[in-house]
């Protein structure tokens, strides 16, 4: 067997923010060695690759912590309270493309970054489009396009699309 799990002995919030808590855990390994663990605690979230006539939705938006505007998919919190993952993504991706979609296919979850992060995001792939109209979150600030699938996987290869959260969803949604 592995020795691999860590006992937390305490726990102390450090942070507590609108988007997410930070902790500091006093954690144990196998062998007694006692460490510190700095935690981000993150409600987690939802990604959509969404398909029309070839094209993917996308979104284009101005980033803060990294200071620059980037494509990334359809995406947003887990905030609002009993809404299921699916409810979510569908909720989502109205409020920022402006579609609706008859067909969703679940794609699993990643771990945006598990070294110091609990963020889970929950993947899907969504078809069979109709459009509604966008109705942006207040002081959300994003363009949405619509880009042609083989241009978006260029655009990863040639590192115009950098976002993770996108290019793993792509990469499940498109088996790559």
């Amino acid at each position: 067997m592995e020795n691999l799990f860590e006992k937390t002995l305490n726990t102390q919030e450090i942070y507590n923010g609108k988007v997410f808590n930070i902790t500091r855990d006093d954690v144990e390994l196998w062998d007694g060695y006692k460490t510190i663990r700095e935690v981000v605690h993150h409600r987690g979230g939802v990604v959509i690759a969404a398909e029309k006539d070839g094209k993917i939705l996308m979104v284009r938006q101005f980033r803060y912590p990294t200071k620059e505007i980037l494509y990334e998919l359809p995406a947003g919190k887990l905030d609002k309270e009993g809404e299921t993952v699916t409810e979510a993504a569908k909720r989502e991706l109205e409020e920022e493309t402006g579609h609706i979609a008859q067909s969703w296919e679940p794609l699993g979850f990643i771990w945006t970054s598990p070294g110091f992060c609990s963020e889970k995001l929950y993947l899907f792939k969504a078809s069979n489009l109709t459009q509604t109209h966008q109705h942006l979150d207040k002081g959300e600030i994003l363009n949405y396009i619509e880009i042609e699938k083989e241009k978006v996987f260029e655009m990863i290869k040639q590192g115009e699309i950098n976002d993770s959260k996108t290019i793993s969803t792509l990469m499940r949604a498109y088996k790559l």
